[in-house]
């Protein structure tokens, strides 16, 4: 079914909730998500609501826990994501706690990890993004997927693009790091883009029945 043909399931305004501050993150779930035929809206669009704290020790668990979480106070359907870099040599490293490891700071971040690299040995190591999507609607989880994207840590930063660990993370088949992609050509091999281009598909086969 088009687009345009399932407009009619929604004779009312649905929303769709992302639940998630991140600009870079928002950005590119927007461009993917910006064309279903419900209201998709951001975090922004509500009077302010404290974060959940994220106790889960996995990216599923995660993602689960903040999908819950918001449907639940803001009485929506709503998108729960959890994503992080994992680096072979590092015993998987940052992984889950990918946004904290080490402050916030992503210049910090990126010496930190060359310095561990060096002290093995080593200049580079495969590396992987993972992108886990939950969606929850009605108190339940009625969706889950997870994006994955291979690659290894590039020998220094490059690319001015995207966010995050991007500039660090090359990908071969493209010889470049995720830094240096377009937001469009990105999104076609990246975790995040898998994850919720494949959230797009259900949203279309399986669109909220008017309440």
């Amino acid at each position: 079914m088009s687009d345009h043909g399932l407009r009619d399931s929604f004779a009312q305004s649905h929303a769709l909730v992302v639940a998630t501050t991140n600009p870079g993150k928002i950005r590119e779930i927007l461009d993917i998500l910006g064309t279903l035929p419900l209201s998709v809206q951001t975090l922004a669009a509500f009077p302010p609501i404290a974060e959940p704290v994220e106790t889960g020790e996995t990216f599923e668990a995660n993602a689960r826990l903040k999908a819950l979480y918001y449907a639940r106070t803001l009485g929506l359907p709503s998108v729960g994501d959890d994503s992080g870099l994992e680096i072979a040599a590092l015993g998987g490293a940052p992984g889950v706690h990918s946004a904290r490891w080490h402050g916030t700071n992503y210049g910090v971040k990126f010496q930190r990890i060359y310095e561990l690299l060096r002290e093995r040995g080593l200049s580079t190591s495969p590396a992987r993004f993972v992108c886990r999507v939950a969606l929850a609607n009605e108190g339940q989880i009625v969706y889950e997927t997870e994006g994955v994207v291979n690659g290894e840590i590039a020998p220094e930063p490059r690319g001015t693009n995207g966010f995050g660990y991007d500039p660090i993370f090359y990908f071969p088949p493209f010889g470049c790091t995720l830094g240096e992609l377009d937001l469009a050509r990105k999104a076609t091999v990246s975790h995040r883009g898998k994850a919720f281009s494949a959230l797009r598909e259900y949203l279309l086969s399986h669109p909220f029945k008017p309440s």
